[in-house]
C-alpha cells in the first residue's frame, strides 16, 4: 500500500541550486554487499554514465552478465546545456552511491537530470511506482480560469512531447495577464514509446488536481517522466520576466 510523507520546506529561489538533489529512492528489498559482483557492475555502469550521458543528454546501458547484470538509465532535462548536464550527472552518480550504498535498485532526481539503476530490466517500461511531488503552498486568485489555462497549456506540451524529434520534451508559456505568465514543461525518458510516454504524463498531470489544486506551482517527478508548472521562468532560455516569488513548497514522497 502506497503511503505519503509530507514535509514543509522553506525553499526560495535564491537558495535553490541545480546541485541539490530533489530526492532519491533506495529499494531496501535489494540489499547487496559492497564487495559483490553486482556492486562492482554498478560502479562500472556509473563510470560509463558519467562519461557518455552529456554527449546526447541520455543513455540507457547495462553492465555485467546474469545473474549479476545491472541496467542503468540517465537523462538530462532537454533544455539544459551539455555542460550543465555533465555536471549534474557527475553529482548524481556520486550522490546515489552515497545515499544508496548497499542497494541494487536506486534512483535520484535533480532539477537538471535523473539517474537510476537496477538488476531488473526496466528499460522501455512506464514506472510511476515511486515519485516526488513539490507544490507551492500559495494559491492562485482565480482558480477556475487558472485551471482552464493550465489544462490547455499542458495538453499542448504533452502533445509536443510525443511528436517525432522532440525526444520526449514539451515546454511552453502562456500569458495569464499583462503581468503574470504561466510556464510549463514535461519530459519523458527517451526509452519510452509514444504511447507509454503519453500514459506516464497523464498519470503525472493527474497529481495537479490531487495534490496541487490551484497552487501557484507544482512538480511531479517519476522514474519515467517529469511535469512542472510555475508562475516564474524556470526552463531555458530564461525570460527576463521574473514572475512571482517562489515562496514555500510542500514536498511529498510517494514510495
Amino acid at each position: 500500500m502506497n503511503m505519503l510523507y509530507i514535509l514543509l520546506l522553506s525553499l526560495y529561489l535564491s537558495s535553490c541550486t541545480a546541485d541539490d538533489p530533489l530526492g532519491n529512492f533506495c529499494n531496501e528489498n535489494t540489499n547487496i554487499n559492497s564487495t559483490s559482483q553486482v556492486s562492482l557492475n554498478i560502479d562500472r555502469l556509473l563510470a560509463e554514465v558519467v562519461s557518455k550521458t552529456s554527449l546526447t543528454g541520455y543513455i540507457a546501458i547495462s553492465s555485467g552478465k546474469a545473474p549479476d547484470k545491472v541496467y542503468g538509465l540517465a537523462q538530462c532535462r532537454g533544455d539544459v546545456s551539455s555542460k550543465d548536464c555533465s555536471t549534474c550527472i557527475q553529482d548524481a552518480a556520486k550522490q546515489i552511491r552515497q545515499s544508496c550504498p548497499n542497494q541494487a535498485d536506486a534512483r535520484i532526481w535533480y532539477d537538471y537530470c535523473f539517474l537510476r539503476y537496477s538488476t531488473q530490466n526496466f528499460i522501455g517500461e512506464v514506472d510511476t511506482s515511486n515519485g516526488i511531488l513539490y507544490g507551492n503552498v500559495a494559491n492562485v486568485t482565480d482558480p477556475k480560469s487558472f485551471k482552464k489555462q493550465l489544462g490547455a497549456l499542458m495538453d499542448n506540451i504533452r502533445s509536443e512531447a510525443v511528436m517525432p524529434n522532440t525526444q520526449g520534451l514539451g515546454k511552453a508559456k502562456t500569458k495569464l495577464s499583462p503581468f503574470v505568465t504561466l510556464y510549463a514543461l514535461v519530459q519523458c525518458t527517451r526509452d519510452l514509446s509514444k504511447i507509454n510516454c503519453a500514459q506516464c504524463l497523464a498519470i503525472a498531470v493527474e497529481n495537479f488536481e490531487n495534490f496541487c489544486d490551484s497552487r501557484k506551482g507544482c512538480r511531479v517527478l517519476y522514474s519515467s517522466c517529469y511535469v512542472r508548472y510555475e508562475l516564474y521562468p524556470f526552463f531555458f532560455p530564461l525570460d527576463s520576466n521574473n514572475g512571482t516569488s517562489v515562496g514555500k513548497t510542500v514536498r511529498i514522497f510517494r514510495p
